[in-house]
């Protein structure tokens, strides 16, 4: 009988986005477990990404923790964002988080809708 494989995290965080997901959770008046992380139809490419506070994981959610900080992935959003690493990027004009996607086809001339083909994975199975 074969073991099951392990299979990678959905996402995973850059050094910088940990740091600035921390720094954000710290100063929350609430309480918060982590960071959601989903995708919506919208913006002129068709998709945009998602991002709240969690009070509290979601049934469903996909929990991935990375360098002390726990994102919590919307369901649907799963087949949208393997394999992506989310950065945080800040210069002189902005300060933003990047998503560094590999199932991103074409982005909008202004960033903030993108265009997401979703990973076709055989025995692909959400963690419930």
């Amino acid at each position: 009988m074969a073991l099951p494989r392990s299979r990678p995290p959905v996402m995973r965080l850059t050094d910088a986005a940990a740091e600035r997901v921390r720094s954000i959770i710290a100063r929350s008046e609430k309480p918060v477990v982590g960071l959601r992380v989903g995708v919506k139809n919208g913006g002129c490419a068709g998709m945009e990404y998602t991002m709240e506070f969690a009070e509290e994981a979601g049934r469903f959610d996909e929990v991935v923790e990375d360098k002390g900080v726990k994102v919590l992935i919307d369901p649907k959003a799963i087949m949208y964002l393997l394999g992506t690493e989310m950065d945080f990027k800040a210069d002189k004009m902005s300060a933003q988080f990047v998503f560094n996607n590999p199932n991103q086809t074409s982005a909008c001339g202004c960033g903030e809708s993108v265009a997401i083909t979703p990973v076709r994975a055989e025995g692909f199975e959400p963690r419930a």
